[in-house]
């Protein structure tokens, strides 16, 4: 009898053959590869075929969405393409620091008040659901490093920061749930999980991205790095980064995105920041395929019928109300066309950056059925999310693309209106 690890190995190397020889013919269609992937990992599960029968701990996930978000967030860094100021990142912080604080109180808001879940935890869930996933969104980031669309470098800039800036709010809801008194913890939440991390990772992504870069550039001067082994400086950055930059307790996730952006505007060489991005790219989508093809898997069905009604009602709210409104509400006075408003409002993105946060609550006291009850609520919203967003990535963006050239004929007619 085969082995059933081999027979795993056989399928997941057909669907990689498949996707990869299709994916001139998916581009076109109203899928995403997350959509597919997540379809054959249900297809392999138990309700399936019963190929993928590996069922990991929280801690197994966990460090598996970790490495697939710190590279992604890294590649975000790196397509960052405009200089630092705050004119430039209107649209990120508009998206930051409105849209994600209204989020995460919204979902807290309807999971205390109609889940009946207590503040501790609902705003946990909230933080949970909070991040726009960077690794699931790149159908609606930037592809292009001339690319200068506000809304792709809005939404790419978004998934890279909330990962890290839900954090704090994680950490609230992780105190508040083993402690309800606040006046207990609230001072230290204040000042180390608040602005102490968030200032270590700014400055850690800083410094270990530059360090790196200099001492790279000295020794390419002396003898060359040979040419396969190149692109792993990318790679080194991202660990040593995250690694170093949580040994001092500041945010990790942070750190990599800032070193993404630091690494780019540092080597002043296109074709190696290029190269750069396409091996990130790359580990990325493979990492995607084994997280989303594993998720699908994992999926059971009593569990997703006992606590259905109360994940189509998070999913429902955040994906049609929450988040539209919250970001119509960010981009007030913002200036910027009403579908850019519209589609800034429906591209949330749940996925990757959820689960890791999830399994890390779950390591860090969330647990009994209080953890079985956000732990399905959020495998729902994901589930959701990915159908949705994976149905509506391409026709939308089209719609999007067409918009914008029928703007940008009318504005250079009327110039010519008025020169003649």
């Amino acid at each position: 009898m085969v082995d059933i690890y081999i027979l795993d190995l056989l399928v997941i190397g057909l669907l990689l053959l498949i996707v990869t020889l299709c994916s001139g013919w998916i581009t076109r269609l109203p899928l995403s590869f997350a959509l597919i992937y997540l379809i054959f990992g249900v297809f392999l599960g138990p309700y399936g075929v019963n190929l993928v029968q590996l069922r990991p701990n929280a801690e197994f996930l966990e460090r598996l969405t970790e490495f697939v978000v710190i590279v992604s967030l890294f590649s975000c860094g790196l397509k960052m393409n405009r200089p630092l100021n705050p004119v430039a990142w209107s649209s990120t912080i508009r998206l930051i620091g409105f849209l994600m604080p209204i989020c995460i109180f919204a979902i807290a808001f309807v999971a205390h008040f109609i889940l009946e879940i207590d503040w501790g935890p609902a705003i946990l869930l909230g933080a949970i659901l909070a991040p726009t996933d960077p690794v699931l969104a790149s159908e609606v980031q930037i592809s292009d490093l001339e690319d200068r669309e506000e809304l792709r470098f809005g939404l790419t800039s978004e998934g890279g920061l909330n990962d890290a800036l839900a954090f704090p709010f994680v950490y609230f809801g992780i105190h508040a749930l083993k402690d309800t008194n606040w006046n207990n913890w609230f001072k230290q939440w204040v000042v180390v999980d608040l602005i102490w991390a968030i200032a270590a990772g700014i400055i850690m992504g800083v410094l270990v991205a530059k360090a790196i870069v200099w001492i790279d550039k000295r020794l390419q001067n002396r003898r060359r790095v040979d040419e396969l082994m190149e692109d792993f400086v990318a790679l080194s950055i991202i660990l040593i980064t995250y690694s170093l930059t949580e040994i001092v307790n500041g945010y990790g996730f942070l750190a990599v995105f800032v070193a993404g952006i630091i690494a780019q505007r540092s080597y002043h060489d296109n074709e190696k920041h290029l190269s750069q991005l396409e091996f990130t790219e790359r580990i990325e989508k493979l990492m995607e395929v084994g997280t989303i093809l594993l998720l699908g898997s994992l999926l059971r069905f009593p569990q997703m019928l006992q606590f259905l009604r109360q994940g189509l009602l998070v999913a429902t709210l955040l994906i049609f109300l929450i988040r539209p409104i919250g970001a119509w509400i960010s981009t007030i006075k913002s200036g910027y066309p009403q579908i850019t408003r519209y589609l800034f409002g429906w591209f949330g993105i749940r996925g990757v950056g959820s689960l890791y946060y999830l399994c890390y609550a779950l390591g860090e006291g969330l647990k009994n059925d209080l953890g079985e009850q956000i732990a399905w609520i959020t495998y729902i919203t994901v589930v959701v999310s990915v159908i949705l967003h994976g149905v509506t990535a391409t026709p939308l963006m089209k719609l999007y693309q067409r918009n914008l050239a029928t703007r940008r004929e009318k504005i250079a007619s009327t110039i010519g209106v008025d020169e003649s």
